[in-house]
Protein backbone atom coordinates (compact mmCIF):
# COMPACT_ATOMS: atom_id res chain seq x y z
CA UNK A 1 0.00 0.00 0.00
CA UNK A 2 3.24 2.40 0.95
CA UNK A 3 4.89 2.12 -2.47
CA UNK A 4 1.26 2.61 -4.63
CA UNK A 5 0.77 5.69 -2.82
CA UNK A 6 4.20 6.84 -3.43
CA UNK A 7 3.68 5.72 -7.11
CA UNK A 8 0.39 7.65 -6.85
CA UNK A 9 2.08 10.78 -5.65
CA UNK A 10 5.05 10.82 -8.36
CA UNK A 11 2.63 10.75 -10.87
CA UNK A 12 0.71 13.79 -9.48
CA UNK A 13 3.83 15.71 -8.96
CA UNK A 14 5.40 14.58 -12.88
CA UNK A 15 3.50 17.65 -14.16
CA UNK A 16 5.63 20.05 -11.88
CA UNK A 17 8.76 18.37 -14.05
CA UNK A 18 9.34 20.00 -17.28
CA UNK A 19 9.53 17.28 -19.31
CA UNK A 20 10.56 17.08 -23.02
CA UNK A 21 8.14 13.71 -23.84
CA UNK A 22 5.55 15.78 -23.34
CA UNK A 23 4.03 17.92 -26.18
CA UNK A 24 0.96 19.46 -24.91
CA UNK A 25 -0.83 20.10 -21.88
CA UNK A 26 -4.55 19.90 -21.27
CA UNK A 27 -7.46 19.73 -18.83
CA UNK A 28 -10.08 17.38 -18.97
CA UNK A 29 -13.08 17.87 -16.31
CA UNK A 30 -15.60 15.21 -16.75
CA UNK A 31 -19.15 14.65 -14.71
CA UNK A 32 -21.36 11.50 -14.96
CA UNK A 33 -24.10 8.98 -13.48
CA UNK A 34 -21.91 7.07 -11.19
CA UNK A 35 -22.65 3.60 -10.07
CA UNK A 36 -20.88 1.10 -7.55
CA UNK A 37 -21.99 -3.07 -7.69
CA UNK A 38 -20.31 -5.44 -5.41
CA UNK A 39 -18.49 -8.04 -6.89
CA UNK A 40 -20.22 -11.12 -5.71
CA UNK A 41 -24.26 -11.04 -5.35
CA UNK A 42 -26.81 -13.41 -5.12
CA UNK A 43 -29.15 -10.59 -6.65
CA UNK A 44 -28.43 -7.92 -9.26
CA UNK A 45 -28.18 -5.17 -7.62
CA UNK A 46 -26.53 -1.83 -8.65
CA UNK A 47 -26.43 1.25 -6.52
CA UNK A 48 -26.17 4.89 -8.67
CA UNK A 49 -25.29 8.33 -7.51
CA UNK A 50 -23.04 11.13 -8.75
CA UNK A 51 -18.87 11.14 -10.37
CA UNK A 52 -16.92 13.97 -11.21
CA UNK A 53 -13.00 13.52 -12.28
CA UNK A 54 -10.59 16.13 -13.07
CA UNK A 55 -7.65 14.98 -15.41
CA UNK A 56 -4.20 16.80 -16.32
CA UNK A 57 -3.69 15.98 -19.80
CA UNK A 58 -0.34 15.11 -20.45
CA UNK A 59 0.14 14.34 -24.14
CA UNK A 60 3.11 12.37 -25.43
CA UNK A 61 2.55 11.66 -29.05
CA UNK A 62 -0.73 11.55 -30.97
CA UNK A 63 -1.68 8.27 -29.62
CA UNK A 64 -0.61 8.16 -26.15
CA UNK A 65 -1.23 10.15 -22.84
CA UNK A 66 -0.95 10.08 -19.44
CA UNK A 67 -3.56 11.58 -16.83
CA UNK A 68 -2.94 12.35 -13.26
CA UNK A 69 -6.43 12.67 -12.27
CA UNK A 70 -8.41 13.30 -8.81
CA UNK A 71 -12.13 12.39 -8.80
CA UNK A 72 -15.47 12.06 -6.72
CA UNK A 73 -17.86 9.08 -6.41
CA UNK A 74 -20.90 9.14 -4.56
CA UNK A 75 -23.68 6.11 -4.66
CA UNK A 76 -25.93 4.94 -1.94
CA UNK A 77 -28.56 2.24 -1.52
CA UNK A 78 -32.19 2.50 -2.52
CA UNK A 79 -33.19 -1.13 -0.97
CA UNK A 80 -33.84 -2.12 -4.66
CA UNK A 81 -32.60 -4.52 -6.58
CA UNK A 82 -32.30 -3.93 -10.85
CA UNK A 83 -35.91 -5.58 -10.99
CA UNK A 84 -37.34 -3.33 -8.74
CA UNK A 85 -37.45 -5.88 -6.00
CA UNK A 86 -36.64 -5.10 -2.58
CA UNK A 87 -33.05 -6.24 -1.59
CA UNK A 88 -30.77 -6.05 1.85
CA UNK A 89 -27.39 -6.46 0.01
CA UNK A 90 -25.77 -3.32 -0.93
CA UNK A 91 -22.52 -1.39 -2.32
CA UNK A 92 -22.12 2.41 -1.43
CA UNK A 93 -19.17 4.61 -2.36
CA UNK A 94 -18.31 7.66 -0.95
CA UNK A 95 -14.85 8.30 -1.87
CA UNK A 96 -11.83 11.02 -2.85
CA UNK A 97 -10.23 9.23 -6.17
CA UNK A 98 -6.55 9.84 -7.38
CA UNK A 99 -4.39 7.98 -9.49
CA UNK A 100 -2.98 8.06 -12.67
CA UNK A 101 -3.90 6.33 -16.49
CA UNK A 102 -2.52 5.93 -19.32
CA UNK A 103 -4.49 6.43 -22.74
CA UNK A 104 -3.82 4.95 -26.21
CA UNK A 105 -5.80 6.28 -28.59
CA UNK A 106 -6.86 6.47 -32.41
CA UNK A 107 -5.32 9.54 -33.93
CA UNK A 108 -8.58 10.05 -35.74
CA UNK A 109 -10.36 13.37 -36.12
CA UNK A 110 -14.04 13.33 -35.52
CA UNK A 111 -14.06 10.32 -33.39
CA UNK A 112 -11.04 9.07 -31.54
CA UNK A 113 -11.96 5.30 -29.86
CA UNK A 114 -9.85 5.19 -26.49
CA UNK A 115 -8.79 2.39 -24.17
CA UNK A 116 -7.28 3.39 -20.30
CA UNK A 117 -5.71 2.02 -17.42
CA UNK A 118 -3.66 2.71 -14.76
CA UNK A 119 -2.90 2.57 -10.61
CA UNK A 120 -4.81 4.55 -7.81
CA UNK A 121 -6.27 5.35 -4.16
CA UNK A 122 -9.58 5.57 -3.53
CA UNK A 123 -9.78 7.91 -0.01
CA UNK A 124 -13.52 7.33 2.17
CA UNK A 125 -16.27 4.85 3.05
CA UNK A 126 -16.88 1.84 1.52
CA UNK A 127 -19.85 -0.64 2.47
CA UNK A 128 -20.29 -3.80 0.83
CA UNK A 129 -22.94 -6.10 2.18
CA UNK A 130 -24.66 -9.27 0.45
CA UNK A 131 -24.94 -12.64 1.26
CA UNK A 132 -21.05 -13.51 0.44
CA UNK A 133 -19.55 -10.30 2.24
CA UNK A 134 -20.01 -8.05 5.16
CA UNK A 135 -17.77 -4.71 4.23
CA UNK A 136 -17.58 -1.56 6.27
CA UNK A 137 -14.67 0.06 5.63
CA UNK A 138 -13.30 3.42 5.88
CA UNK A 139 -9.77 5.02 4.93
CA UNK A 140 -7.28 4.69 1.90
CA UNK A 141 -7.56 1.31 -0.54
CA UNK A 142 -6.47 1.11 -3.95
CA UNK A 143 -7.88 0.95 -6.93
CA UNK A 144 -6.91 0.02 -10.48
CA UNK A 145 -8.98 2.47 -13.05
CA UNK A 146 -9.85 1.22 -16.33
CA UNK A 147 -12.50 3.50 -19.37
CA UNK A 148 -13.43 2.67 -22.91
CA UNK A 149 -14.56 6.04 -24.89
CA UNK A 150 -14.77 8.18 -27.82
CA UNK A 151 -13.04 11.21 -28.35
CA UNK A 152 -15.47 13.71 -30.39
CA UNK A 153 -15.36 16.96 -32.10
CA UNK A 154 -12.64 18.02 -34.76
CA UNK A 155 -10.10 18.16 -32.24
CA UNK A 156 -11.29 15.50 -29.65
CA UNK A 157 -12.12 17.88 -27.17
CA UNK A 158 -15.12 16.04 -25.88
CA UNK A 159 -15.03 13.23 -23.94
CA UNK A 160 -17.54 10.21 -23.95
CA UNK A 161 -16.83 7.62 -22.51
CA UNK A 162 -17.39 4.31 -19.43
CA UNK A 163 -15.28 4.48 -16.77
CA UNK A 164 -14.76 1.86 -14.13
CA UNK A 165 -12.34 2.00 -10.79
CA UNK A 166 -11.94 -1.76 -9.50
CA UNK A 167 -11.83 -1.79 -5.46
CA UNK A 168 -10.54 -5.53 -4.47
CA UNK A 169 -9.78 -4.81 -0.60
CA UNK A 170 -13.77 -3.87 -0.33
CA UNK A 171 -14.90 -6.35 -2.89
CA UNK A 172 -16.95 -3.78 -5.34
CA UNK A 173 -15.97 -1.47 -8.10
CA UNK A 174 -17.38 1.68 -8.33
CA UNK A 175 -18.13 3.64 -12.76
CA UNK A 176 -19.99 6.33 -14.07
CA UNK A 177 -20.88 6.84 -17.50
CA UNK A 178 -19.40 10.35 -18.29
CA UNK A 179 -18.86 13.31 -20.29
CA UNK A 180 -15.56 15.02 -20.23
CA UNK A 181 -14.65 18.69 -21.99
CA UNK A 182 -10.96 19.10 -22.56
CA UNK A 183 -9.42 22.97 -22.12
CA UNK A 184 -5.82 23.47 -23.24
CA UNK A 185 -3.33 25.32 -20.91
CA UNK A 186 -1.52 27.70 -22.41
CA UNK A 187 2.74 27.08 -22.01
Amino acid sequence: MKKTLVLVIMILTSNLVDAQFVKEKSLNVQIGYGLSAPNNSVGEIVDDGFFAQGELVLKVTSWFELRPYAGLILTNSNGKDLNDNPTDEKAESKAFLLGGKSRVRAPIPWVAPYIEIGIGTSIGKFETFTTFNNIDKSGIIYHIPFSLGLELGRNNNVDLGFTYYFQPSVEQYVGAFAVGITFPLNN
